[in-house]
């Protein structure tokens, strides 16, 4: 007689069949508020879309379609079977249903839409909890079009292809395509973030803006797109100087563009998505903007992608959050859920905190996007650099805090979350990485006085509401106008332009306990080193029901 096999007890179930969005307080309280304020004509609209994305992201297929795409990462086919060279990557059809996905769900269209960015952004961080890699493509397609619109007749013919609700993979000309995507090569080995040493040389072919490129591209992202936003060193009419070109990797003969991958980078995380080594030689290419004006022309990508460097990582920080609420409501030890120990409630309570703080920041930056003045323009000057230097920041010790909420269960890779801790350091290198930003930040309040007025402005209208937001700000302006030597100083200023920031927002729009506990913790001071260490006095509970994914 066989022997009986252990009954499984005491095991949280699987965390499928919700809705990411519907479940989500602070994401959706946030869009309707945002919404309400700038179009109120759309809120059944984008309801039904987000909840219906929602639905999708939260579904056992998604969940599965992450994972494969993940544990079948891309391959480079450089030659065919005869000894032609291709140059294609190769990715698992798991990898095409997300990425058709979110661009069905229109996540590379928010230009031309109202309340675009927002809804969007909303939309981007709830998918990018199916899985974060192929929000790569979806980011940089989305965020082309502004650096295109350098160049009006470029724009007309490829903005309606960027941001098509139409997922068409393959290499083809892009005339003959519904939709396409865009990557981006910037930096080289020898500079990195000082893309002004790039030595990819552009050579001009005519005066109708056509050149050939040579040079070596130390990282491309996503190189099986449709095209590519690329920096190199044009000299012509003698003038030298950075010059932002589009490159096209099949030209519209039919022919392939000359773009040899030489390997792809084998990553920490982001194991799904594609990131390559590529030599232009006679690279057919079209200039964008002004010849040497590359880093203005190409800032508007780069301002867009590092919003989505905040809502990524909080999406990140979102996921991490509820595995872990989820596995605290039915795990138990000692007696009791863990959900219902003081210690563990004042951890999970400490992660809702932080992630409801990054949630709420990213769909502000968003709105202000939408909002386009002047003033609002002015605020994402300082705002966007300073929240994705310190959301991002604050994800990869979040990740690790919640995966030792499900202590050995949260080791394993069953578990999604060594996935997640891998994935969340990307979001503070892309695009940039902490002094990047910081010094992004210095320029803006030392060369842009009305950005400094903006965002005074901004967190001015909390004032009064909290003694420690108050204190903070005081504190802030105090470090402001000491200039000397705050280069030294640049992490220290922006992290506090940044929590007093999200403080501010909080204490506006966030329920009393939650702008209660942060106040309290990242603004007084009443807090430890490490995640679970909030005044006790505090109310937890609160803060660890509205993680919930309860609805």
């Amino acid at each position: 007689m066989a022997a009986t096999t252990h009954t499984v007890t005491n095991q949280a179930p699987p965390l499928v069949g919700h809705d990411v969005y519907g479940t989500d307080r602070a994401l959706r309280e946030g869009v309707e508020r945002h919404l309400s304020a700038a179009a109120p004509e759309l809120l059944g609209e984008v309801r039904e879309e987000l909840h219906e994305l929602g639905r999708a992201a939260g579904s056992a297929q998604a969940q599965r379609w992450g994972a494969l795409a993940n544990e079948n990462p891309p391959k480079l086919r450089t030659h065919d079977r005869y000894g032609n060279r291709i140059d294609e990557v190769e990715f698992h059809p798991a990898w095409h249903r997300l990425l058709g996905h979110a661009v069905g769900a229109g996540l590379t269209d928010a230009w031309g839409r109202p309340a675009g960015h927002l809804r969007r952004a909303a939309g981007f961080f709830v998918w990018s909890q199916a899985e974060a890699g192929h929000g790569c493509p979806v980011s940089m397609t989305h965020a082309a079009v502004p650096a295109l619109r350098a160049d009006p007749e470029l724009a007309a013919e490829w903005e309606p292809l960027l941001t098509s609700h139409v997922y068409e993979e393959g290499l083809r000309p892009a005339g003959l395509k519904a939709g396409v995507l865009f990557g981006m090569a910037m930096t080289e080995k020898q500079g990195g973030s000082d893309v002004r040493a790039n030595t990819t040389a552009a050579k001009p072919l005519d005066a109708a803006g056509e050149y050939l490129l040579t040079g070596h591209k130390w990282f491309c992202s996503a190189p099986m797109s449709d095209g590519f936003l690329v920096l190199a060193q044009a000299s012509s009419s003698g003038r030298d100087g950075l010059t932002c070109f589009l490159v096209p990797r099949v030209l519209p003969d039919g022919t392939r563009n000359v773009f040899a991958i030489q390997r792809l980078k084998d990553k920490l995380g982001n194991r799904s998505n594609a990131s390559a080594e590529v030599e232009f030689d006679g690279t057919w290419a079209r200039r964008v903007g002004e010849e040497g004006r590359g880093v203005r022309t190409i800032m508007g990508m780069v301002a867009a992608t590092r919003l989505d460097c905040v809502l990524g990582a909080a999406a990140l920080m979102r996921q991490a959050l509820t595995q872990a609420v989820h596995h605290a409501e039915h795990r138990s030890a000692f007696g009791a859920r863990l959900i219902e120990k003081p210690l563990m409630r004042n951890v999970l309570a400490d992660l809702a905190l932080e992630s409801e703080a990054a949630t709420t920041l990213g769909l502000r930056l968003a709105a202000a996007y939408d909002a386009g003045t002047e003033q609002e323009r002015a605020f994402l000057r300082i705002a966007v650099p300073a929240a994705k230097y310190w959301v991002t920041k604050r994800c990869t010790p979040m990740v690790a805090e919640a995966l030792e909420c499900l202590g050995g269960n949260g080791y394993v890779e069953e578990s999604g979350l060594p996935r997640l801790l891998r994935e969340s350091p990307l979001n503070s290198i892309w695009e940039g990485s902490g002094n990047v930003q910081a010094l992004d930040v210095l320029r803006a309040l030392q060369r842009e006085p009305m950005a400094l007025n903006a965002f005074l402005q901004e967190v001015g209208q909390a004032r009064g509401a909290d003694h420690r937001l108050d204190s903070a700000i005081k504190g802030l302006l105090t470090e402001l106008a000491d200039l000397e030597g705050i280069e030294a100083r640049a992490r220290r200023v922006v992290e506090r332009i940044a929590l007093v920031l999200q403080g501010s927002l909080l204490v506006r729009w966030a329920p009393p306990e939650v702008a209660d506990a942060f106040c309290a913790s990242r603004l007084g001071g009443d807090w430890g080193a490490a995640f679970g260490t909030l005044p006790h006095s505090l109310h937890l509970g609160a803060l660890v029901e509205r993680a919930r994914i309860a609805g």
